[in-house]
């Protein structure tokens, strides 16, 4: 008689963040997800949810926050020499506008389509390591890869207002001080035209 592939119970897992080292620690456990059953016959399926949180995911000018939560919404199948896996992702980030610097945020929507397998393509496939699959380098793949790089607060945005931040020119005597917030990089090119002056 011919063996029909079987759906594995569903699992969701949701952890609370509680804004703290200890908390991100525990809410780490749900980036993990054991296949020893699923791939027990090709075909067989299961469903998966979790939330959680992952520390130092950003680019240059857009980040999800630490304590921020992350949901992972996923259908496992087992095929040959692996598992697939499709599903969605989603996540806030927030950052600053790369013209006025004013806050910004958003939220993130992504597909997930992917595969793990005992022996993986580096680059293209992930691991099975014991019966094991971790989700956190897809994870993270994912969304660095789909963060602004350059966010807007607005399409129209103007920049800073003039009468709140003018255009300074060196040297005059009735100028107003530069925003406050390009400081830094007032600072850096000072030192380098210092570096210049003295060669």
């Amino acid at each position: 008689m011919k063996k029909t592939p079987t759906r594995q119970p569903s699992s969701t897992r949701t952890l609370e963040t509680d804004g703290d080292a200890a908390g991100a620690e525990r809410l780490a456990a749900p980036l993990t997800y054991n296949v020893r059953d699923l791939r027990k016959r090709v075909g067989n399926q299961a469903h998966h949810e979790t939330t959680f949180v992952l520390p130092d995911l950003g680019v240059v000018a857009t980040r999800v926050p630490p304590d921020s939560p992350i949901t992972l919404t996923v259908e496992l199948e087992a095929i040959s020499g692996g598992v697939s896996v499709t599903g969605s992702l989603s996540a806030r980030y927030v950052g600053e506008c790369r013209r006025c610097l004013d806050p910004v945020s958003g939220d993130l929507e992504l597909g997930v389509h992917e595969t793990f397998e005992i022996s993986p393509t580096e680059g293209e496939t992930y691991p099975i390591e014991g019966d094991q699959i971790s989700f956190e380098a897809l994870v993270r793949e994912a969304i660095v890869l789909a963060l602004p790089l350059a966010p807007l607060c607005r399409e129209e945005c103007p920049g800073p207002e003039p009468e709140v931040f003018p255009i300074v020119v060196e040297g005059d005597a009735g100028a107003v001080p530069a925003d406050p917030r390009w400081a830094a990089l007032d600072g850096l090119r000072s030192a380098l035209e210092s570096g210049t002056d003295s060669r």
